[in-house]
């Protein structure tokens, strides 16, 4: 049952606090977690009830926060690492594709990686190039590691929790953007509400095309589906929710349906997501395709600084019907 509505932050932070008071083995680590209470103000409190001990600050030094997380992991601890933006990640990124996805294979099994890499992800706002990104398709790439890239408060709290408790590493990317936006909420004594890992969902059912996105993508996909519902054209907008395992079923089904698709992302159009996306439907169900794939993505370049020229560069609803349009 849905409760009140709460920001994604705070979604966020409910199913860390849950997580923690649930298993002593989960803690947080991070710049900036501790005392300044988070940079996006998520682990707010978090000192005062579980102490310093499980509340670690860390040096400015994401390869160091990566690297820890994974031997405290195999060490049999449950470590929550926050990167304070995805792009800082990159420096980590050793220790995140060549160890913690790979440790249960190197070893056969005999070690696990139970850890969540938290980070702060998207475009916007006038961070500029170095701190505007939405680069969640290149950890993907990476067997071994999970990516989940939540919508809204509920799927936040839900994907969360369930990545805490996986046995194996989890990127998790929280939107900049939704931060804010309130969004419905599990009963508060509902502190098993779970969404499988690799599940995706219907946003909104329809029949004449399909629009697949995560994270913000899902927001203008709902957006242009709102207007083209206006003009007689009923989008099916699916959240895939997760990056990998990608849940593909639930495309196809929904393809089957429309028989055309836009695919939606705030990330960057080459070797991406959509790229991807795009290439299954065309090998597994070219024989359901009425029109070309659309994909809408950012433009192809570091974010401005300049807010018009910013806004120009990302996609929103309007993008998203101009793609269905020259399908229908």
């Amino acid at each position: 049952m849905a409760g009140r509505n709460v920001a994604m932050r705070e979604a966020i932070r409910r199913a860390l606090q849950e997580e923690m008071r649930r298993d002593e083995n989960v803690f947080v680590m991070g710049e900036e977690v501790a005392y300044w209470q988070g940079t996006h103000r998520v682990t707010r409190g978090f000192l005062e009830e579980f102490g310093e001990r499980r509340v670690r600050d860390t040096p400015i030094s994401e390869m160091a926060i990566g690297g820890v997380a994974v031997g405290a992991a195999m060490a049999g601890l449950r470590p929550v690492a926050e990167f304070m933006t995805i792009n800082f990640a990159f420096l980590a990124l050793d220790a995140i594709a060549n160890h913690a996805g790979k440790v249960r294979y190197f070893f056969d099994g005999m070690f696990k990686v139970p850890l969540v890499y938290r980070a702060a992800s998207g475009w916007g706002n006038q961070a500029t190039a170095s701190h505007s990104h939405s680069p969640e398709p290149i950890f993907a790439h990476f067997p071994g590691v999970y990516v989940g890239c939540p919508s809204n408060s509920m799927d936040a709290y839900g994907m969360l929790k369930a990545s805490i408790r996986d046995d194996n590493p989890v990127l998790f990317t929280e939107s900049i953007a939704l931060y804010p936006k309130p969004g419905p909420m599990p009963d508060d004594e509902d502190t098993d509400y779970l969404i499988p890992i690799g599940k995706g969902d219907i946003k909104r059912e329809g029949t004449d095309v399909t629009l697949v996105a995560y994270a913000r993508g899902v927001d203008w996909a709902l957006g242009a589906a709102r207007q083209l519902a206006r003009e007689g054209v009923e989008a099916e907008v699916v959240d895939l929710r997760w990056l990998r395992p990608l849940d593909m079923d639930l495309v196809y089904r929904s393809f089957k349906k429309t028989n055309r698709c836009v695919i939606v992302e705030e990330s960057l159009p080459m070797y991406s997501f959509g790229s991807e996306i795009a290439a299954l439907l065309q090998e597994n169900m070219f024989d359901y395709m009425d029109a070309p794939i659309k994909r809408v993505a950012a433009e192809d370049v570091p974010l401005p600084y300049s807010k018009e020229i910013e806004l120009l560069a990302l996609p929103d609803a309007q993008k998203v019907v101009d793609a269905v349009k020259e399908i229908v």
